[in-house]
């Protein structure tokens, strides 16, 4: 859930941060969420 909670935020400040970008920047910044996502599984236990 800790996870989760990250991601959601990161989400969130992107959305809100830089509501003109681009569809390909919207892409790029899901990629590295995903990839941050992914790191934080293992060394954050749920």
């Amino acid at each position: 859930m800790k996870v989760f909670i990250i991601w959601l935020i990161g989400v969130i400040l992107w959305n809100f941060g830089y509501p003109t970008a681009s569809p390909m920047e919207d892409v790029i910044a899901a990629v590295l969420l995903a990839l941050l996502s992914m790191y934080l599984k293992k060394f954050i236990k749920n």
